[in-house]
């Protein structure tokens, strides 16, 4: 079951202060997208997506670090593997219309991950 590598999330209790930092350092350009809190810069790399969103609680778990999340053909099969293999799904999957349905994990060493089956033509 190929995954690939398509998105990351920068995690923030002050997402100002975070688009103002990630923008001068790297020079990443954030546009408000989906809720509020939420922004999104396509200047990380071709074909992979960055956000930065206020720090959430997914599952007990708050995240202090950049999530990856890694894109499936199928991610029922891809969650029953993660559990099958010792990791623990932290939220099921929900669907964002356009993009897919996303969910996230914690794998057997506490790193947390995302996992998406992006909608058809999403990265087209």
């Amino acid at each position: 079951m190929p995954a690939r590598f398509r998105h990351f999330a920068i995690n923030a209790d002050d997402t100002g202060r975070a688009r103002a930092f990630y923008g001068t350092v790297f020079g990443w350009n954030f546009a408000p997208w989906g809720p509020p809190g939420y922004f999104q810069t396509r200047d990380a790399g071709e074909g992979l997506i960055g956000a930065l969103q206020e720090r959430q609680d997914w599952g007990g778990k708050r995240p202090h670090a950049f999530v990856p999340t890694f894109g499936v053909d199928d991610i029922t099969a891809a969650l029953a593997a993660v559990e099958a293999q010792g990791g623990r799904v932290l939220l099921r999957p929900y669907r964002i219309d356009g993009v897919g349905e996303i969910g996230y994990f914690e794998d057997p060493e506490g790193n947390l991950c995302g996992i998406a089956q992006y909608a058809e033509g999403y990265w087209t």
